[in-house]
């Protein structure tokens, strides 16, 4: 059997790192497999979907390497759900209620209040067909709820959480459908992993009891349920990432400076017992991709954790990987001399500019000065040009150490720190070299 997973955002916003470990984990989960990784795009709600979503949803994906196998649009299969509630309803599994919202409210405070389980009551039911027609001769339109089966216990082996049991009597029929005819999530969710042939839904563990349901429909619309796996939500360091999601989107992200294959190396492993490690290699990802590792323990993210793996993956990545997005002129040996000092992406043009120029170095005493002058006449081009002049000044002067190499950096390059001398030297010439030592020399 060919293992299917599949990611189903809304797009009433901007993906953000939950969302994306979730799409990150099924895609892992199929490509182990050999399998498929499906979108699907839960647009139902016509009002809070916006098609600029949809876009932001597949860029982002394709920005992380996500490509799915395949996608599919809710809005374009009404007449799937259609049909099978259709069915439900002829089977007496689903039907009609018209308590209002407040109603609803009031009944869960009595029952919480009598210590009993906020559910719905089923007091629908013990209409009679006459009250029934009353409402609707009233044009009074109702909700539909799934008729929940109180026959057995609700099983299934969980790919993370391990055996899980529920009680139907204790959960309350879901409303699948709203009185204008729109559907909530449920039942197309349902509909849709059947009809896509989807063999493993891994989710986050908000989805538990939504699961324990599904099973249901997935029995009442004859079809066998996929295999189910809920993992951990991720935390930020003071609790919930709810407040921080729009900074912690995948936009957010990229503005940033945030690689891809950063944030693919810290949500592949974070809350699995294995070490989240900054590798460039997707495929290392795939191989160890086990979800008997993952935690039921709340997954951390820190956002100080993702930078730090951010900086190892930049000091990593191949010039031709980055080649289009450096400066103009910046070649392989350039991009291998900036590179161990880049935080992000984005600090390369500050070190290009060191080498393109103009600098302004410090002042510098008159000591320094003749120093440096002396330095201007000693340089020869070769090979090794910096290990040669400072061999030169060395025997010349007998500096070493700081005075020796502090001096010649600040008057080449502005700056008290940076790239290795010898790789950068070689970048800014002989001619510019020489003319930067001889203007500090002067100054």
């Amino acid at each position: 059997m060919t293992v299917i997973t599949r990611f189903a955002p809304s797009p009433t916003g901007r993906l953000h790192v939950g969302n994306i470990r979730t799409a990150l984990h099924n895609w892992l989960l199929a490509r182990k497999a050999g399998g498929k990784f499906l979108l699907r795009i839960d647009d139902t709600d016509a009002e809070r979907s916006r098609e600029e979503y949809v876009e932001a949803i597949r860029a982002d994906l394709a920005w992380l390497g996500l490509e799915p196998d395949g996608e599919e649009r809710q809005s374009l299969r009404l007449a799937l759900y259609e049909e099978a509630f259709d069915r439900l309803r002829a089977e007496g599994r689903v039907y009609p209620a018209w308590e209002s919202q407040q109603e609803l409210d009031l009944k869960r405070k009595v029952a919480l209040g009598r210590g009993l389980p906020p559910i719905y009551d089923r007091a629908a039911l013990a209409l009679t067909d006459a009250e029934r027609a009353a409402k609707e001769a009233a044009g009074d339109l109702p909700h539909w709820r799934f008729k929940l089966d109180y026959g057995e216990p609700i099983a299934w082996l969980d790919g993370v959480r391990g055996p899980q049991k529920f009680d139907p009597a204790q959960l309350s029929d879901p409303v699948i459908r709203r009185a204008d005819g729109s559907w909530l999530y449920m039942l197309p969710s349902a509909v849709d992993d059947i009809a896509m042939g989807v063999t493993d839904v891994l989710r986050g563990e908000d989805h538990v009891s939504n699961t324990a349901v599904q099973i249901q429909m997935f029995t009442a619309l004859h079809a066998a349920p996929p295999r189910f796996a809920h993992e951990a939500l991720l935390v930020g360091r003071e609790g919930k990432l709810s407040k921080r999601l729009g900074s912690l989107s995948g936009e957010a992200l990229r503005e940033r400076g945030i690689e891809p294959e950063a944030l693919v190396a810290l949500l592949a492993r974070l809350g699995t017992s294995q070490p989240v490690e900054a590798h460039v290699a997707r495929e290392m990802f795939v191989n160890t991709f086990d979800l008997s590792t993952f935690g039921r323990a709340p997954a951390k993210f820190d956002e100080a954790d993702l930078e730090r793996i951010n900086t190892a993956v930049v000091h990593q990545l191949d010039y031709d990987h980055v080649a289009a997005r450096l400066p103009a002129g910046m070649d392989a040996a350039a991009w291998h001399a900036i590179r161990p000092n880049l935080t992000t992406l984005s600090d390369v043009g500050e070190w290009w500019h060191v080498v393109e120029g103009p600098i302004a170095p410090p002042p510098f005493d008159e000591e320094t000065r003749a120093y440096l002058a002396q330095a201007a006449d000693a340089l020869a081009w070769s090979a090794t040009p910096w290990a040669d002049l400072t061999q030169a000044l060395k025997d010349s002067t007998g500096r070493k150490g700081k005075a020796l190499f502090q001096p010649l950096r600040q008057a080449l390059t502005g700056m008290d720190h940076g790239p290795d001398m010898a790789e950068l030297l070689p970048l800014i010439g002989e001619s510019e070299a020489r003319t930067r030592l001889r203007a500090a020399a002067t100054a």
